[in-house]
């Protein structure tokens, strides 16, 4: 099965956990990302949704876009995944939910066109104007 991570809302009414390496993990600028997260940078990692589970709790979620749904802790309000209809068999989750964010660097930007001009963040990553399916 691989490598085990687990995280959860901050109030503990949702937990999940997924196996397998920590990459493909990204800084997001879109602006879904900020309003719905109230960050000015939201960062994800991509893993397949058949090595991911919700192992307490039933999540909330909200059609963001046309092609994204993201799930959300009820209670707290904690953003915990999403998942795109244009890649439904992976699920985003955010890395600050994480138990052990530290263990979990980004390795690129996605949706710079969408950055706020004055962040300044990991800048020596390579980025990509949207997100690259």
């Amino acid at each position: 099965m691989g490598e085990i991570h687990t995280g959860g809302c901050h109030c503990g009414h949702l937990r999940y956990q997924f196996s397998g390496p920590l990459h493909d993990i990204a800084h997001c600028h879109c602006s879904i990302c900020r309003r719905v997260s109230g960050g000015i940078v939201t960062t994800w990692i991509t893993v397949p949704t058949s090595a991911f589970e919700w192992v307490k709790g039933t999540p909330a979620q909200y059609d963001s876009s046309i092609t994204c749904v993201r799930y959300f802790c009820g209670n707290c309000g904690a953003q915990l995944a999403l998942v795109s209809h244009l890649s439904p068999d992976s699920i985003d989750v955010t890395i600050a939910t994480l138990d052990h964010p530290e263990h979990a660097p980004a390795e690129r930007h996605i949706w710079t066109d969408n950055r706020l001009p004055w962040l300044h963040l990991d800048e020596h990553l390579p980025g990509e104007a949207e997100e690259q399916l």
